[in-house]
């Protein structure tokens, strides 16, 4: 391939999020088993935590981690089997898909939407 540029963007950004409906209830109202399911998702994405922060919404929780390379969010309605979640990285090394997929294994989803977006820079 003599010749022949390969443009790459400045930067990586890949984000995978979706919905995940009739979830495993004791779970969507565990935040610190929420928090533990986030750091594995991390681990399996390649991706560095800074911190996590978690907040207790009714039944419900809402957690927020700080990679290195973006964010993760999951967001649980107990009452509803329901939960959104959101796995966000700039780091070309990281796999966004893996992250997205432990969680949804871990949060017990019978079904769920997955949505892909790139979110990278112009070359």
């Amino acid at each position: 391939m003599m010749g022949v540029e390969l443009a790459f963007p400045k930067v990586v950004g890949k984000q995978v999020y979706g919905s995940l409906y009739e979830c495993d209830e004791d779970v969507l109202k565990d935040t610190k088993r929420l928090e533990q399911i986030i750091k594995e998702a991390a681990d399996i994405g390649n991706m560095n935590i800074l911190d996590i922060k978690s907040w207790k919404i009714g039944e419900g929780v809402s957690v927020v981690a700080i990679i290195l390379e973006s964010h993760i969010t999951i967001h649980t309605w107990p009452e509803y089997r329901f939960a959104t979640v959101d796995v966000y990285s700039c780091g070309p090394h990281t796999s966004p898909l893996n992250a997205f997929r432990y969680i949804v294994e871990k949060l017990g989803a019978k079904r769920y939407t997955i949505n892909e977006a790139d979110r990278s820079s112009e070359f």
